[in-house]
């Protein structure tokens, strides 16, 4: 469990949990790592539907990923629970299909902040990671190169709102 008031949550959300969003946890955790590694924050990735609990990514998700230095085999799919709007800030979708199921099952009082990852990325073609997993390995390596754009533009975010570095006080 999180300490909510020293960590910034992130959960990124897809449709199956083992595609996209453990590709964008991977990408962000490697960014954090090169970028940020005394930045205090809680990763996770979930899936809005509950096809691959307990499932490991995708072996095309894995290999493009690993590629690129991340490593995310040991991931195992999960579902989205309401428990995630008050354990994260920020809940980041894929895609606005993924991102309207989230805002139905999203609890009143939820503290969250639901978005589009895309909605990160300055330069970013388009607002949508698209979904691979009827395609080819390239459409692995395209979700890579989107993912990437969104996690640059989320890192700036989350150190503009004052993101605690681990052995310091949080801002007051």
């Amino acid at each position: 469990m999180r300490d909510s008031a020293h960590t910034t949550g992130v959960l990124f959300v897809c449709m199956g949990n083992i595609c996209r969003s453990p590709t964008a946890e991977g990408v962000f955790r490697k960014l954090l790592a090169e970028r940020a590694p005394k930045l205090n924050v809680h990763l996770d990735s979930a899936g809005t539907h509950d096809y691959h609990l307990g499932q490991a990514p995708d072996a095309r998700a894995i290999a493009a990923a690993h590629a690129r230095g991340i490593d995310i085999q040991r991931h195992r799919g999960r579902q989205v629970s309401a428990a995630d709007f008050e354990a994260f800030d920020y809940i980041l979708a894929m895609d606005r299909a993924n991102l309207a199921q989230l805002r139905t099952i999203q609890p009143r009082a939820a503290r969250a902040e639901l978005n589009l990852l895309l909605a990160y990325a300055a330069h970013s073609p388009v607002d949508e990671v698209p979904d691979p997993y009827f395609g080819g390995a390239d459409g692995f390596v395209r979700v890579l190169d989107l993912v990437e754009l969104g996690a640059v533009g989320l890192l700036a975010h989350i150190r503009r709102r004052g993101a605690v570095e681990v052995g310091s006080s949080p801002p007051l």
